[in-house]
């Protein structure tokens, strides 16, 4: 089966079963300050899964397109991905355990669908502990089905357990679903660690909601959170051990195949991942640099141009990247519209490694000159590596032309500090999905609708959002617009702000067919997919948007608005901080 015909397949489905079909949301997520990117198809139904009512219904479905990277490491074995597609489906406060399990299995198993053999199935639960009994209702539900018992694991919070999303908030256990990908017969008990079972799918149970105090207290609205990944299961049903042969990737890993001087499986599947990734992020208008989005961008970049050299690639990446345009385009059309912004960031950041390369290379010439015939240290191994994206062999195979030797080991035990504090910063920023809720926070969203009209008022009509940052404490607001902002026109933007506040204007919203609500002339992004029916917040007469929310219920409790700062991000993008006092 071709991955379009699964994704097809998959909203033909749940879309019988009295789903909303939704379009897949941006890579950034909408003021959520928890994470970078999405990594998720549940960070677009934040506001919904902690209660507010979803213009489309208590059920919706969707493919979004997502961003993982604390498992970057893994990358280059069957499985792992930086970017993926994740189909998904929710229950918002309707159906819980019994239909969400029925039907991932219907899905799975039914002639009409994917028509897996049952007899490779196998699904863990969750074990139980203090906070809550062993999921036992699932397991029923499933032996219901007919999965054997010894099919059938236990397994604890670590694995069987999601969220909460921060330090408080919905959680519940979870049950995944494996299919056996080996060529033999499956053993008749389910091993989670033979990793020739592989997860396809993982129904959540959000059932719990954790306080500050550590205490998990039942939920008034108990919503369903399911996540199948399309290339493991795309996998899975064209009978390929490795998510990199599926139909999708298989055109851009042979042609990296083809370049490549020293064939080496791991790279190429590196180059493939990360480049794919790099392109869909650049899409977003995000370009490389130092910081956040651009830094996690850049790192991929890199990354994918290290293990070029090694295969001996001479291409640059446009051509590539052109590829996985041409692949993709039409389920995401932002690719092909931001074309030429993704070939010439592409191109810059190539020639700023080489750079970065060309320095490195200087500071090895000088410590060999230095050393002459000593151990080059690991730290000066790893200083190239982590400063100049010197890869280890690089460095080996100058150390030879000097009849040097390097210290390998105290490389590795640096590379491996390195690694584990990352992941502990990437799991923390990562790990979120829950967006803040509180007062504060919905007072800096309300604020950004008005500061967006205020620009467009003060700018000119080009002005359009180009992404937001809010925490509790500040905004971050980027918009369209070449040139820097007067301290005139800052003013007259913060005046024009405060006026619309101390006028104290009723924020109201109205939910109506995505049709009906472009023709009330609300802003929103034209390239931008949208469900059938939409959410229109109004600030009186001054402000309209496409917005899910969260506001106020008034302008006169945002208090006075102050921009702190106003600077470029890239090409043709400013950028606004503020705060409410």
């Amino acid at each position: 089966m071709k991955t379009r015909d699964l994704q097809k397949l998959y909203l033909e489905f749940f879309s019988s079963k009295g789903h909303a079909i939704l379009p897949s949301s941006s890579l950034i997520p909408e003021n959520d300050p928890t994470v970078l990117f999405t990594t998720a198809g549940m960070h677009p139904l934040v506001p919904f899964l902690l209660g507010n009512p979803h213009p489309a219904g208590k059920r919706v479905a969707s493919i979004q397109k997502c961003i993982r990277t604390p498992d970057i490491e893994e990358v280059g074995d069957e499985v792992h991905l930086t970017f993926f597609e994740m189909l998904g489906n929710w229950s918002l406060g309707d159906y819980f355990k019994e239909d969400a399990i029925k039907m991932s299995y219907e899905f799975l198993t039914s002639k009409k669908y994917l028509g897996l053999a049952k007899e490779k199935l196998a699904v863990t639960c969750f074990a139980g502990d203090k906070d809550c009994p062993k999921d036992t209702e699932s397991e029923k539900i499933w032996l219901s089905l007919g999965i054997p018992k010894e099919r059938i694991a236990f397994l604890p919070k670590a694995d069987n357990w999601w969220g909460p999303a921060g330090l408080t908030g919905p959680c519940g256990p979870d049950t995944e679903m494996f299919y056996w990908a080996g060529k033999e017969q499956p053993p008749k008990k389910f091993s989670p660690k033979d990793k020739q079972w592989v997860e396809i799918w993982n129904d959540v149970f959000m059932q719990y909601n954790k306080t500050p105090e550590g205490k998990y207290i039942p939920l008034k609205q108990k919503n369903v959170d399911t996540g199948m990944g399309l290339e493991r299961t795309s996998a899975i049903l064209q009978g390929k051990s490795s998510v990199y042969e599926t139909d999708l990737l298989q055109p851009i890993i042979s042609r990296i195949s083809q370049l490549s001087k020293n064939p080496n499986t791991t790279s190429e599947r590196i180059v493939t991942d990360h480049l794919r990734a790099a392109v869909f992020i650049l899409a977003e208008n995000i370009p490389p640099s130092n910081v956040e989005h651009g830094y996690v961008l850049r790192k991929l970049i890199r990354r994918a141009l290290r293990h070029s050299r090694l295969l001996g690639m001479e291409e640059s990446f446009s051509q590539l990247a052109t590829l996985i345009i041409n692949q993709y385009s039409q389920q995401y059309p932002e690719l092909s519209k931001n074309k030429s912004f993704i070939l010439e960031e592409l191109s810059k950041e190539e020639e700023k490694f080489r750079t970065a390369l060309e320095k490195g290379t200087r500071i090895f010439e000088r410590e060999a000159q230095i050393l002459k015939g000593k151990i080059i240290s690991g730290k000066i191994v790893f200083d190239l590596y982590q400063s100049y994206g010197f890869p280890l062999e690089m460095t080996k195979e100058l150390a030879r032309e000097k009849k040097l030797k390097i210290d390998e080991q105290g490389f590795n035990d640096l590379l491996k500090q390195h690694q584990e504090l990352s992941k502990k910063g990437a799991e923390k920023k990562f790990s979120s999905g829950l967006a803040d809720q509180s007062l504060a926070t919905r007072r800096l969203h309300t604020a950004t609708h008005l500061l967006h009209q205020a620009l467009r008022i003060v700018l000119g009509a080009h002005v359009q959002q180009k992404g937001s940052n809010i925490t509790s404490e500040r905004l971050r607001f980027d918009f369209s617009n070449n040139e820097k902002l007067s301290e005139k026109q800052l003013k007259k933007i913060e005046s024009l702000v405060n006026k619309n506040i101390s006028q104290a204007i009723e924020i109201t919203y109205k939910e109506l067919p995505l049709d009906q609500a472009r023709k009330t002339g609300a802003l929103h992004f034209f390239d931008q997919k949208y469900p059938e029916k939409v959410r229109v917040y109004s600030i009186g007469s001054f402000s309209k948007e496409f917005c899910t929310g969260p506001h106020v219920e008034n302008t006169a409790q945002l208090g006075k608005f102050r921009i702190l700062k106003e600077e470029a991000v890239s090409s043709g993008v400013r950028r606004i901080k503020a705060v409410l006092e």
